[in-house]
């Protein structure tokens, strides 16, 4: 199985994204449901480890989730949506869930954790960005999620499952 971790916004802000992410005209604009931050990305497990994955206990408090500012990186040719810091609680989870992982073997990326949505990829540089609307993104939970890609690879041809929900104090 395919698996990440990620918060998952509420239809409302998804639907918000979206738009804001089809206004901005270039690249291939992802679903509204697929809208979401990853966590940590796990990617192909074995079936057998998923029970330790849903023991998994990460002290966190519940939050919000800002989405302040939008870049373009160049490097992978994305647009994506973000904090402009990384919320102490939100870094906690993310730190936590990493600690998780580590302890139990799991392989995990190598780079810090960087809080932020793609909403496009395979974009060109879009030059300034349209003004963000106002989004309420509240953080009572994250999911642990299986990913299936079809033949086009991730993004706009991914479909996802919730495989556990891990609710936050």
């Amino acid at each position: 199985m395919r698996l990440f971790f990620a918060l998952w916004p509420p239809l409302s802000a998804a639907a918000s994204l979206h738009a804001w992410a089809k206004s901005v005209g270039q690249g291939r604009v992802g679903r509204v449901e697929t809208i979401h931050l990853t966590l940590a990305f796990l990617g192909e497990v074995d079936d057998g480890r998923l029970s330790i994955l849903k023991t998994l206990r990460v002290k966190s408090e519940r939050h919000s989730l800002p989405i302040e500012e939008s870049r373009y990186w160049k490097h992978n040719q994305i647009v994506w949506v973000g904090p402009r810091e990384i919320p102490e609680r939100l870094s906690a989870l993310a730190s936590g869930l990493k600690a998780f992982l580590d302890e139990n073997r799991f392989r995990t990326e190598k780079r810090a954790f960087a809080a932020h949505v793609t909403l496009i990829r395979k974009s060109g540089n879009p030059g300034e960005l349209p003004a963000l609307p106002e989004v309420e993104w509240p953080v009572d939970e994250f999911v642990l999620v299986c990913s299936r890609l079809s033949g086009a690879g991730a993004g706009a041809s991914a479909s996802y499952e919730v495989v556990q929900r891990y609710p936050l104090s």
